[in-house]
């Protein structure tokens, strides 16, 4: 397996190698509560491929295609010429192979069937090579792809011991996830917990886990890369980022190996209506691969699906709809993965647009949600970006236009999540249910609220509560508890009091607040000082306009030291993201996101066709 040995900063250099926590939030969010986030997505950036091995015509079959697919040198492209492909089954892609079309607007895939893709039941399937998933005996304590961690639990730490796997079984190059046993109590600060005894869930896991091991769900769960094995030491990239990695939750890896990589989905439509899959595009065991410029209709649980796998890129595209409108419905969804990234895309009338179960590292921004659609009850405000399960920690939300965030408490806890620069509105047309901004259940700790963009003018008219569902109008609900059936989750009042706030433009009070009563200076641990001045940098993972960024379109588009901005009621700090003026000014889409789905093109949006970017590589 080849190992990538890069890193990709895509617009400027924000640390040297081995300067782990030196980050543009340095000074503003304490070291503990942060990460690198600048290597999300593909390694080394999406490679601009040029030579093309197949062409396709409209007459093809999904057999024919698969079948140039499988024959596709490495690096190459199998090229879709446009016209209206109607495909009986699904799609399944091979390592280091492209498909691109002519243009999502030009060449239009209409599925009547899919591909079981190891029990996903995909349209287009990415799969390694190895069928393992994670109730496999395989990955098990004492199976043949699974380890022992005895030492090196340290936040940041890049060298770890495993015990009980051979040299052979683990080669550089490899990734790796590390896991432990979940929390069975609340500890009284950050813990990791689904059950519904302790409680910490009202659902429990809902098979949105990782490992179980003697009954214990091993929701937290990391992928790294091993870059150097010497003994029973493994050096792995990047470090760790949570800080409660220890030896009394039994720490393991486990492995499927044939992993597949360097996969990319390009510049095509993909009709889900009537093929009668579980999810369109999915990942599973793959890393650095990715989507852009696709159009994607009609899901049924999800548009897009990270399960097991790690950087891959979703940019510049636009999901429209599902197929019931109601509980799993997804637009990207992630399921154990890692270092991610969702950059620039368009949901329209996408229930739930970007959902989070077990995932660290990932980074979602500029995304534009309009109308998240929920058929079973149409006046309930469902937010855009949720996080849903046990396990999602040190995600980063940036620059992001949509109704809401919500961390519930389904499936358990999550914590050490950052909201950074988005305009989060809190409402929608029509909705009178949740009208909340940013909602935070019980044991969802450790949050960090910077430089947003919060509320309705008009409407919202609450600061902060803890009334939990059908709070109306609200910034902020933290803590508020949940109860289904018998189980009983109690509101939280850590939830406040370990919230980091600071920053926050909101509507009700009209104002910006740098509020030092809102700064968790005072709690142990993981306490925050108070920031030194109210000067934020532009971004957490970037320090420049990207590649497709229009050059006349402001950046940073949303702060507290945005000035002039076109977005009405929110004091001039707030302009339109790119994603959001593709779909208004380019694609004519109305601004309450009703209406048929929009003919899309990414190349006639941005400044530059999506498989054209140009991107910086440094040496790691």
């Amino acid at each position: 397996m080849k190992l990538k040995q890069s890193l990709l900063f895509p617009f400027f250099l924000l640390c040297l190698s081995g300067c782990l926590y030196a980050q543009s939030w340095s000074g503003i969010i304490d070291p503990a509560r942060a990460i690198d986030w600048t290597s999300a997505g593909v390694v080394g950036g999406i490679p601009t491929r040029t030579t093309i091995c197949a062409t396709e015509t409209s007459s093809s079959t999904y057999s024919q295609i698969n079948t140039d697919i499988q024959n596709c040198p490495l690096g190459q492209v199998v090229y879709l010429n446009p016209g209206t492909y109607n495909l009986t089954s699904g799609l399944v892609m091979k390592g280091g192979v492209t498909l691109r079309g002519a243009g999502a607007d030009q060449t239009l895939l209409v599925f009547t069937g899919y591909n079981a893709c190891y029990g996903l039941d995909s349209v287009i399937c990415t799969h390694g090579s190895n069928n393992i998933s994670v109730s496999s005996s395989q990955v098990a304590p004492g199976g043949t792809n699974s380890a022992t961690w005895s030492g090196g639990y340290s936040q940041g730490a890049t060298q770890i011991t495993l015990t009980g796997v051979g040299n052979s079984d683990i080669s550089v190059g490899d990734f790796i996830y590390l896991d432990q046993a979940n929390d069975s109590a609340d500890n009284g600060n950050f813990f990791v917990c689904d059950n519904t005894t302790a409680p910490g869930s009202v659902q429990g896991g809902g098979g949105s886990t990782g490992r179980v091991v003697s009954g214990v769900d091993r929701s937290q769960t990391q992928i790294v890369q091993v870059t150097n094995v010497s003994g029973s030491t493994y050096t792995i990239s990047p470090g760790l980022y949570a800080p409660n990695w220890r030896s009394s939750q039994s720490p393991g890896a486990w492995w499927a190996g044939g992993v597949i990589q360097d996969v990319g989905i390009e510049n095509l439509s993909v009709d889900n209506t009537n093929s009668g899959e579980l999810a369109g595009i999915t990942f599973n065991n793959a890393a650095n691969c990715w989507v852009q410029g696709v159009r994607s209709i009609h899901a049924n649980r999800n548009h897009v699906w990270f399960v097991t796998s790690a950087h891959i890129t979703v940019q510049n595209n636009y999901f429209y709809g599902t197929i019931n409108n109601s509980s799993e419905s997804y637009g990207v969804e992630s399921f154990i993965s890692s270092d991610n990234l969702i950059v620039n895309n368009i949901f329209h009338q996408v229930t739930a647009p970007i959902l989070m179960n077990p995932g660290e590292g990932l980074v979602l921004a500029y995304n534009f949600a309009v109308n998240d659609t929920y058929d079973k009850s149409p006046t309930y405000l469902a937010p855009s970006f949720f996080d849903h399960n046990a396990g999602v920690l040190y995600n980063l939300f940036e620059g992001n236009n949509g109704p809401g965030f919500e961390a519930d408490i389904i499936h358990g806890t999550s914590g050490f999540n950052t909201l950074f620069r988005n305009r989060l509105t809190g409402w929608e047309t029509g909705t009178t249910q949740g009208t909340v901004s940013v909602y935070l259940y019980s044991y969802n700790r450790y949050e960090n609220v910077i430089g947003n963009v919060l509320g309705e003018p008009g409407y919202t008219v609450n600061y902060q509560t803890s009334h939990g569902v059908g709070t109306r109008g609200s910034i902020y609900d933290l803590g508020a508890g949940n109860t289904q059936g018998s189980v009983v989750v109690p509101s939280d009042p850590l939830v406040a009091s370990t919230l980091m706030r600071w920053g926050n433009y909101d509507t009700v009070n009209a104002a910006v607040q740098w509020n030092s009563s809102e700064v968790p200076s005072g709690v142990s641990p993981y306490s925050n000082a108070v920031p030194g001045s109210h000067t934020l940098p532009a971004s957490f993972y970037l320090s420049a306009k990207p590649s497709w960024w229009p050059a006349t379109k402001a950046s940073p588009p949303i702060g507290p030291d945005v000035a002039g901005g076109n977005m009405s009621g929110v004091g001039g700090h707030a302009y339109t993201i790119p994603a959001q003026d593709c779909y208004s000014n380019i694609m004519g889409g109305p601004a309450d996101g009703t209406g048929n789905v929009l003919s899309f093109n990414a190349a006639t949006c941005y400044s530059k066709p999506a498989s054209a970017t140009n991107l910086t590589v440094v040496p790691h």
